[in-house]
């Protein structure tokens, strides 16, 4: 759902889209998206910059979002925003099987949503 990515390092990453204003957008229900779909868009952008920032050799692991904290939405729909979405996570703190991300999904300089997300490595299925 991600077009691209904008720019990355060892801890950021900033990604673009438009798909949030495409009608079959997959994750619209009763032809409305909402701000809380930002999340996905966030958890696409972790798990690129998990792939970017970690080693290019190793086998993509399994991320599961085990918990959402501070999420503030600032408006209820996507779908109606005219400008690309511009989104982007920080990596806070991690280890071999768990990392913690801050995100924020904005248009310009408009936030429209934000929070921190733990996420959960399989590591066992990495070692396949």
């Amino acid at each position: 759902m991600l077009d691209g990515v904008l720019s990355w390092d060892a801890n950021r990453i900033k990604c673009s889209s438009r798909t949030h204003r495409d009608p079959q957008n997959p994750l619209r229900s009763d032809g409305r998206l909402s701000t809380l779909c930002g999340i996905e868009y966030a958890a696409q952008a972790m798990a690129i910059h998990g792939k970017l920032a970690g080693s290019i050799h190793a086998t993509p692991r399994v991320g599961y979002m085990a918990s959402l904290r501070e999420v503030i939405c600032r408006t209820s729909r996507l779908d109606d925003i005219e400008g690309d979405l511009l989104v982007e996570a920080e990596r806070l703190m991690g280890e071999e099987t768990r990392v913690i991300y801050s995100f924020e999904v904005r248009v310009g300089d408009t936030e429209v949503l934000r929070g921190r997300a733990a996420v959960v490595l399989d590591v066992d299925r990495a070692k396949t």
